[in-house]
């Protein structure tokens, strides 16, 4: 059995099908890229999986516990789905801590300010993360999602507002964690994120989903 399944999952919202009797699985231990257009269902799927949002029908298993109709969150799972947020007023590395505070598995500081420094955000700046631009919280988003270890981790666009530096760091990061036992689940809308990444692919179109095989 696959670490996720998605069995016949269907999903609207008002008379808008977005998934219908959608099927797939997701071996532990991958990197698995979803594509498709703005609008398409990425993010539903995530929320899904994430337990953000239960299903109209179908099935859904992590690790081979059923969340299709529980609303559970996961256990050990990191997530950047949307525009990451945080606390304005407060700075980066504070927000961070105080997330870091109500995990069920916290790391130290040290490797908190280890994670801001390798993707080049300064662990001792104190300015408020409303000052933050696009690609600083971005990056921060980031860090939230893996710095407490995750087994599971899903990003939804993930390379959104990054220069290119910031993506090749990003990238490499990803795919350390993934040599350390992450299963790594992610959407962009940038192809070359998907192929140098991801070794399992799938598009989200129509209502339905097909692994991408060439």
């Amino acid at each position: 059995m696959s670490y996720i399944q998605f069995r016949d999952v269907s999903k609207s919202f008002g008379g808008n099908t977005v998934l219908k009797a959608v099927s797939f699985g997701i071996e532990k231990g991958s990197i698995c890229g979803f594509l498709g257009r703005n609008g398409s269902g990425k993010t539903v799927i995530f929320k899904l999986m994430t337990g953000l949002m239960v299903p109209d029908s179908g099935t859904i298993s992590i690790g081979g516990e059923n969340f299709g109709a529980k609303g559970k969150f996961p256990d050990s799972v990191g997530v950047m789905i949307e525009t990451p947020g945080f606390i304005p007023h407060y700075s980066g590395i504070k927000n961070l801590k105080i997330l870091n505070s109500m995990s069920a598995a916290p790391v130290s500081a040290e490797e908190i300010a280890a994670l801001m420094t390798r993707l080049e955000l300064d662990p001792k700046n104190r300015s408020p993360v409303r000052t933050y631009s696009l690609g600083m919280r971005q990056k921060l988003g980031i860090i939230q999602a893996v710095m407490n270890k995750p087994e599971l981790l899903v990003l939804d666009e993930p390379m959104n507002s990054l220069d290119d530096r910031s993506v090749r760091l990003v990238r490499e990061l990803f795919a350390e964690l993934n040599g350390r036992g992450s299963t790594i689940v992610l959407a962009s809308h940038i192809a070359e994120d998907i192929e140098s990444l991801c070794t399992k692919r799938f598009r989200i179109e129509n209502t339905s989903i097909t692994e991408v095989t060439a």
